[in-house]
């Protein structure tokens, strides 16, 4: 199986060279693809045109005079042709870049299913790469120096990025010899409770993967959803809707739930934490919000209380997605609160806060195949992890 080395052959075809010949002194297989807009492919094993000619609508697109619409087109095509392959003929994928390079490659990475190595050799691997990763398992590394030939710098870094992707592609982790299907939970700090009582509870029989729903947590587990490496889901802290909505810092946007509708995935969900849209420091806090009940969780997270009116869209953006999803799936609605800050005498108490958002959430679910389930219970209660175990017993054996 082949390690794909990617890059633009018209500005760096030194460079992919250097590290495709690393890879296969090490033992793989090398296929260069070449992804330069003004390329005429010589060298690559893969073509520019080849690329081109998976782009959704037009091919031409890659050699348009604006530079920046040509590194666009050429990204979508490169998707195309990554998402063409059988991601298990793959062993690996290392891609060279600058800013424009980075951009165009690694949405491609995203694509391939999470397990396969993926490699970024990037001259902005030093800053914020939360756009480039996204909800997978890019490595970005940093390459010192500009991608721009072989240096004394380059040359070690470049050799260090073929070796470590040559190492991830001929080394495959070993499997347990009773592994166990995967079921995804989502969890904040104010729902560890009841998610920490799940996995006690489920791990006899499954491989729990629990995802911090911090807007990239949501994401991840919504990935593995879509590449089918879970086989339900218990989705207890679903706070990132309300980042979404109100403009919060760990959004996972509005496609939240929508890898549960494509796959049909058997679904157990709740509130956990939409009484709380998520800031940094106290004082990143956006200006129109400086009247808002706060509460300063640790020095780098301030939590801000949600409105009826808030909640109110919460929950219609939940039932819309409920009312989506092909089923099964089971919703839990804590009448004692959403997270360990809210419920009597806790700092987000809020008692029309929470009623509005059950009661929207009730009222817009008219799914057959998805069940409504009050508690009165705050949602960390042991009494509703018992009722969400059992729901999610339910949904499985609804789908056998």
């Amino acid at each position: 199986m082949p390690v794909l080395v990617v890059g633009t052959r018209d500005t760096k075809a030194a460079e992919l060279d250097y590290v495709g010949g690393l890879i296969a002194a090490a033992g793989c297989e090398v296929v260069q693809v070449d992804v330069g807009t003004r390329s005429d492919g010589a060298g690559a094993d893969v073509t520019p045109a080849e690329v081109a000619g998976w782009h959704p609508t037009d091919a031409s697109a890659v050699r348009s005079d604006n530079r920046g619409q040509a590194v666009e087109a050429m990204s979508a095509a490169l998707v195309g042709y990554i998402s063409s392959l059988d991601a298990a003929s793959v062993s690996g994928i290392i891609g060279l870049g600058g800013s424009g390079g980075t951009a165009l490659i690694t949405p491609a990475m995203r694509a391939l299913p999470v397990g396969v190595p993926k490699l970024m050799v990037s001259t902005v691997a030093s800053g914020n790469v939360a756009p480039y990763v996204g909800p997978t398992d890019i490595t970005m590394m940093y390459s010192v120096t500009d991608v721009a030939g072989i240096n004394r710098i380059s040359r070690v870094v470049l050799a260090n990025a073929a070796h470590a992707i040559a190492g991830m592609a001929g080394n495959e982790p070993p499997s347990p010899a009773d592994e166990k299907p995967a079921v995804g939970l989502t969890m904040f700090g104010v729902t560890t409770p009841l998610v920490t009582a799940l996995v006690s509870a489920l791990e006899a029989d499954y491989d729990p993967l629990v995802f911090h729903a911090t807007g990239t947590g949501g994401q991840s587990m919504e990935k593995l959803v879509d590449s089918g490496m879970v086989v339900g889901v218990l989705d207890m802290t679903t706070t990132e809707v309300a980042d979404h909505i109100v403009g919060g810092v760990f959004s996972a946007g509005p496609g939240r739930l929508d890898a549960i509708i494509r796959s049909g995935v058997p679904y157990v969900g709740s509130v956990g934490a939409l009484d709380m849209v998520n800031f940094g420091a106290l004082d990143t806090v956006p200006a129109e919000f400086a009247d808002r009940q706060l509460f300063v969780h640790n020095s780098d997270v301030t939590l801000m209380r949600t409105t009826p009116a808030e909640n109110a869209l919460f929950g219609e953006f939940i039932a819309g997605k409920l009312n989506a999803m092909p089923g099964p799936a089971h919703f839990l609605l804590p009448e004692g609160g959403v997270s360990a800050i809210d419920g009597p005498g806790q700092p987000f108490d809020d008692p029309e806060a929470l009623q509005t958002l059950l009661a929207t959430i009730e009222s817009g679910v008219s799914a057959p195949n998805v069940t409504m389930e009050r508690l009165p219970h705050n949602i960390n209660d042991a009494e509703f992890a018992e009722a969400a175990l059992a729901a999610f017993r339910g949904v499985v054996e609804a789908s056998q």
